[in-house]
């Protein structure tokens, strides 16, 4: 596996490949799990080679948010994308990405979808991801990225950026990745203190139970989520968000005359905690 460390080793080796091959791309902000893997699985099946990135991203960081804190694990990482079959690990630097400062770079913003949900709850966030995937896909040139879909949001505003903006890149979104007890593989897990961990689970399960109930008994909705809301707050959960929406623009839902996804965010402890399910 080649480790290409600057933007200009990443860009000379993309320009060694061969015209007619088709290259995969998992953007990754390291510390990798299982779900990481499968976006390197999945992409590895629509390409010939496969390029990850690894970058923590501060544009996309608050100012009380975990930047420092964020686990930084690059030897294990690299050893994990070569088990995994992944041709080149690129891993610029913050200079690379932002050469004059996060602040004089210029910004990518995707209305609407962001002003909602994680947008609202973490403004700017989101420009910080568009902006970072923009400039990565623009030095990769991938044919093919992949996404999970425990950041369903994400996926659609990156979608909507790639269709907005002509990017030539496919965006394949990848099912969640789960622990055996049905939580959502996530980096930040490994925050959680122990008995936050054997807690966390039921954040996933009440999502799941919630579209369940809504989807085979017509629930109605609104009470629905209130029910949900209330248990898990009552378990010790601090709930930033739990909202029923459709999932091709993000409006509020209040029945199912569109597909309509659960999403959620909350506080265990200092950690926070998202996932998702369609109903």
């Amino acid at each position: 596996m080649e480790i290409l460390r600057s933007l200009n080793a990443m860009r000379e080796w993309r320009t060694s490949l061969a015209t007619e091959q088709r290259v995969g791309f998992a953007p990754t902000m390291g510390n990798l799990h299982a779900g990481h893997i499968e976006l390197i699985n999945v992409v590895k099946q629509q390409s010939d080679v496969v390029v990850a990135s690894i970058f923590v991203n501060p544009m996309q960081f608050g100012g009380n948010e975990d930047l420092d804190a964020y686990p930084r694990t690059l030897a294990a990482d690299l050893a994990k994308l070569e088990a995994a079959g992944t041709a080149a690990a690129f891993t610029p630097t913050t200079t690379d990405i932002y050469p004059d400062g996060v602040s004089q770079h210029t910004a990518v913003d995707v209305p609407k979808l962001t002003d909602v949900l994680c947008g609202a709850s973490r403004p700017g966030h989101f420009r910080g991801v568009t902006t970072v995937v923009s400039k990565l896909l623009g030095i990769v040139r991938p044919h093919v990225a992949a996404f999970g879909a425990k950041d369903l949001q994400q996926v659609l505003v990156i979608k909507k950026m790639v269709r907005d903006l002509s990017m030539n890149t496919e965006i394949e979104v990848v099912p969640t990745v789960r622990e055996s007890d049905g939580l959502a593989m996530s980096s930040r897990n490994g925050y959680l203190s122990h008995d936050d961990r054997a807690l966390a689970p039921l954040f996933s399960l009440t999502l799941e139970e919630t579209a369940k109930r809504v989807a085979e008994s017509g629930s109605d909705i609104e009470t629905a989520i209130a029910e949900s809301k209330a248990i898990l707050t009552e378990a010790g959960f601090i709930v930033d968000y739990l909202e029923a929406r459709r999932t091709h623009d993000l409006s509020a839902a209040s029945s199912l005359n569109q597909e309509t996804a659960i999403f959620g965010a909350v506080f265990l402890g200092t950690t926070r905690l998202i996932d998702n399910r369609i109903i």
